[in-house]
């Protein structure tokens, strides 16, 4: 017996809903950057760490509000049009679900950025720091090495 058949597919109506789901609530890292690079209008990037976490290091362009502190100035702070793009620590945190769970309730359109800043990190990203920006060498089993993207 199949281990990947065991459980049936979805249907094919059941699977489109899926997965355009998914991808209405999720964004990746590379998209990220890439809209960001290209200055994309109406995106919005929100680190929603500590101030300690921030400090570490961020992803180049994004604003620092923690959880905690979006009901009381995401007003101010992030256009009521644009796409917010949530971020935490990476994949095994469910901080940028916590922050998009917030900002969903103000009424923003939001999305999580999937893997989060482990993964920006990884894929070579600029990352920021009071010290200024740095690109990490690209880890061989999240990116090509080449720096080319991965074209998914």
């Amino acid at each position: 017996m199949s281990a990947v058949t065991a459980v049936p597919a979805a249907d094919n109506a059941a699977a489109l809903a899926h997965f355009a789901a998914r991808l209405a609530f999720e964004t990746d890292v590379s998209d990220v950057a890439a809209d960001l690079a290209d200055k994309a209008e109406g995106v919005v990037v929100i680190d929603s760490r500590s101030l300690e976490s921030w400090s570490q290091g961020h992803v180049e362009g994004a604003l620092h509000l923690p959880t905690r502190e979006i009901a009381a100035k995401a007003e101010v702070l992030v256009p009521r049009e644009a796409t917010v793009v949530v971020y935490c620590w990476g994949p095994g945190c469910n901080g940028g679900t916590k922050a998009a769970l917030e900002f969903a309730k103000l009424g923003y359109r939001v999305k999580e950025m999937i893997g989060g800043f482990e993964y920006w990190a990884r894929e070579g990203f600029p990352v920021e720091t009071a010290s200024g920006v740095t690109n990490r060498s690209i880890d061989p089993l999240t990116a090509p090495v080449s720096g080319v993207a991965c074209a998914c």
